[in-house]
């Protein structure tokens, strides 16, 4: 499996999807730093909303296989700018979080639209708490380009 490195604002459900992956049992816990995984890296999501903190994105992402920027599908506002992607010297994907949240079909694609801004070159519709699309991310990190961290 490609090691992923998930970047997205606080509270979107960025550890909730990385315990998914690893098939873990959700766990709440609020990320304090860049956390290292042997498939994974999670990001906190404070590093994303203060722009001091980009660098340390920037070079945490070297070490990952694939980007995925994550954005919560009843989210009212999106911190990517756009063609964020372009930053980062890996494949970028798009991942709407909490996808089982949703009150209006409007919102997943207004969530698709903000990551397709960003430059996520595939996207993916999940939810940690149902499953939903887990096996679609899992397969795409399983089958996907080569290995280029590490």
């Amino acid at each position: 499996m490609q090691r992923i490195m998930l970047i997205g604002p606080s509270q979107c459900g960025k550890t909730s999807l990385i315990q998914r992956l690893h098939g873990e049992a959700l766990n709440y816990q609020k990320t304090q730093s860049i956390i290292w995984q042997d498939n994974a890296i999670d990001t906190p999501g404070e590093y994303l909303e203060n722009r001091c903190l980009y660098s340390a994105l920037l070079a945490s992402a070297c070490e990952a296989d694939v980007v995925g920027l994550v954005q919560n599908a009843d989210a009212t506002q999106s911190w990517f700018a756009p063609m964020l992607a372009q930053v980062f010297n890996r494949p970028v994907i798009g991942i709407i979080s909490k996808a089982d949240s949703v009150s209006h079909p409007n919102q997943l694609s207004w969530a698709a639209d903000c990551l397709t801004q960003a430059g996520a070159q595939h996207i993916f519709i999940t939810s940690a708490h149902t499953g939903e699309g887990l096996t679609d991310l899992m397969t795409y990190l399983n089958h996907s380009g080569e290995s280029h961290a590490r």
